[in-house]
């Protein structure tokens, strides 16, 4: 670690900066539901476009199904991820029912488990005890202790709505992109779907690339595991077309 880094960290760590960020609200990650969205986009079209190709369809049939599948597909995924999302809250909603009627009817007992939880982290004797008496003197930390250890959930409320949308505009915005070239017509079949196949490899490369910038992974290793899983499924939808039109003449 340079220099640099080390007194930058060093400023984070800061007890008064410490203090701050501790006290904000933490926000949900809409890296997730974009790189959804994006990559499934992506994928979609070029692949709609590499199966036209290979089955020897018109630039046309491209775009026309490029552009339905965009929308329908780009609405379904986002009503998929609402549901999905909306189902981790509905868990998380009624998780903390069952907490607040357990700490109601059985005080004690949840008690123990608080008891148990930290034990397990390596606490006992007085330090234990200070810890169970602090966090169950607080309701709402009693609870929102149980949610986080017993079962897993993040303090930080989904979002389903958000979640729908981000997931629709990284899907439409993504995925509108290898379909650019079909719409110049100065440019023969071969070469808009050669372009489409480049412009489709920098989208899922930089893609990649985003997540492993962020996740303080390998970037280059991201984009090229993200461009390998796009190219494959770009591949097989080509063979595909092409088997049918092997197989059945002009379509």
């Amino acid at each position: 670690m340079n220099a640099s880094k080390r007194r930058q960290l060093q400023r984070e760590h800061r007890p008064e900066n410490i203090a701050r960020r501790l006290a904000e609200t933490p926000r949900p990650q809409r890296l997730s539901d974009m790189v959804l969205g994006g990559i499934d986009g992506c994928i979609t079209t070029f692949a709609i476009a590499s199966g036209a190709f290979g089955a020897g369809l018109s630039p046309l049939v491209v775009l026309a199904l490029g552009l339905a599948n965009l929308l329908a597909d780009g609405i379904s995924m986002a009503v998929s991820n609402y549901e999905a999302v909306n189902a981790q809250q509905r868990f998380a909603d009624n998780a903390r029912r069952i907490e607040e009627e357990h700490i109601h009817l059985v005080p004690e007992g949840e008690r123990e488990e608080i008891r148990q939880i930290f034990a397990n982290k390596g606490f006992s004797g007085q330090n234990l005890e200070h810890i169970v008496d602090t966090v169950t003197a607080n309701r709402g930390l009693w609870i929102d202790t149980m949610l986080t250890e017993e079962y897993g959930l993040s303090g930080t409320p989904p979002d389903p709505l958000a979640s729908a949308w981000w997931t629709f505009i990284a899907f439409i915005v993504v995925g509108a992109i290898p379909l650019l070239p079909f719409l110049v017509p100065a440019l023969d079949f071969s070469r808009q779907f050669i372009v489409s196949s480049l412009l489709a490899a920098l989208v899922f490369f930089s893609i990649g690339l985003v997540k492993g910038w962020i996740y303080h992974s390998s970037p280059l290793r991201a984009g090229m595991k993200t461009l390998l899983l796009g190219g494959c499924a770009a591949a097989v939808a080509y063979l595909v077309g092409n088997g049918m039109q092997r197989a059945f003449g002009a379509i």
